[in-house]
């Protein structure tokens, strides 16, 4: 079985985010950046199926700039075979993300394709479900438990009201949300190794893949900070101000 992992390059989640002073964007000059935490999640349970004797070929693809090599390099330490960079400076939304993966499942022909359920930094959660339209392949969204057996995946999914397990034929799409698992560190051993795993590095035209962006951002502004609270010293006063003051009750 071949699986074929989606991870993206984003700011690293212990940084504070901060807007642009022109307000276009964030600032992303001389910010740490990571990979996608939930594609994290992804990558790990691609190694554990790989471990679990599920698969022989793990290989990782990012899009974006050439510094999202180093994204692919985490996930070649994490037990990866192979990378594959879109390399691009365009800004990339879901749909051209999508259609970007398809052009790739097509030419790796994957069994499997495990991607994060969102990007914390755009918070789409809708590249998992666009590509599987695209391919027209079953998807089990939300994974919190995945379960291979002949040509079939078993995926245990988090829903509004509890879990939902579905049935899917393989070849298939799966995203990953946090309870799947707690993803591996990269030993040093490892990350020396991914330095000399192989990076097939191809752009959008090479896919035939128009990648113009089809949304424009308007203006992007810090939320509001949040208000001192007051202390009242009874229920009386409470009530009093939930329903004068905050008008909240009757």
């Amino acid at each position: 079985m071949k699986i074929l992992v989606a991870v993206k390059r984003v700011v690293d989640y212990n940084v504070k985010v901060r807007v642009k002073a022109d307000k276009t964007g964030v600032e992303l000059s001389n910010v740490k950046m990571s990979m996608n935490p939930f594609d994290e999640i992804a990558v790990e349970e691609a190694v554990r199926l790989k471990e679990a004797g599920k698969a022989n070929e793990i290989i990782v693809v990012s899009m974006g700039p050439t510094a999202a090599q180093e994204t692919i390099r985490t996930a070649l330490a994490m037990g990866a075979d192979r990378g594959i960079l879109v390399q691009t400076d365009t800004e990339l939304q879901p749909l051209a993300v999508s259609k970007l993966l398809k052009k790739v499942a097509e030419k790796e022909s994957p069994d499997l394709v495990i991607l994060g359920k969102q990007a914390i930094d755009d918070d789409s959660n809708q590249t998992g479900q666009m590509l599987a339209a695209l391919l027209n392949w079953p998807q089990g969204t939300f994974a919190s438990k995945v379960e291979l057996g002949n040509n079939t995946a078993k995926v245990t999914r988090e829903i509004d009201g509890g879990l939902e397990t579905v049935d899917l034929k393989i070849p298939c799409i799966i995203t990953t949300d946090l309870r799947l698992n707690e993803p591996r560190y990269a030993s040093l051993p490892n990350i020396m190794k991914a330095k000399k795993k192989a990076i097939d590095i191809m752009t959008p035209d090479d896919l035939d893949v128009d990648v113009m962006p089809r949304l424009t951002t308007l203006k992007v502004e810090e939320p509001e900070g949040r208000k001192g609270g007051v202390k009242v010293p009874d229920v009386a006063a409470l009530v009093d101000k939930l329903k004068n003051e905050a008008k909240v009750i009757g």
